[in-house]
């Protein structure tokens, strides 16, 4: 059975600074695409960052030049290395995986998914 757990969330002023990672089990996912999604409250769940099996990625334009997406495949791991943060990125940021190796922004090509890690701002 695959597994995804997130971990690194937490409460931070604007500006600071957060790491998520996200452990998979279950399956290695070396050769399978990854991301991270976010939902804030009363919002649709979008697409922050993904990346493909070797290595390519995509952020979407709100946290471009702050975010950055990467992945250890020995470890089965993904990170967001989140800086600046902003009131806006509050939201619950899930780690997603899918069995396919090109990265999408769509949440419906994703077929695994952890539970979430809060993310707060405070301004």
């Amino acid at each position: 059975q695959v597994h995804l757990v997130e971990s690194g969330g937490g409460l931070v002023p604007a500006g600071g600074s957060l790491t998520l990672s996200c452990v998979a089990s279950g399956r290695s996912f070396s050769d399978s695409a990854m991301g991270w999604f976010r939902q804030g409250p009363g919002e649709e769940r979008e697409f922050a960052a993904v990346i493909g099996f070797t290595g390519g990625t995509a952020c979407r334009d709100s946290v471009k030049g702050r975010f950055t997406i990467s992945r250890d495949n020995a470890n089965n791991m993904v990170y967001l290395q989140m800086n600046t943060l902003k009131p806006e990125d509050t939201a619950l940021y899930y780690c997603a995986a899918r069995r396919g190796p090109f990265p999408s922004t769509s949440r419906g090509d994703y077929e695994y998914w952890g539970q979430g890690t809060q993310v707060t701002v405070s301004t």
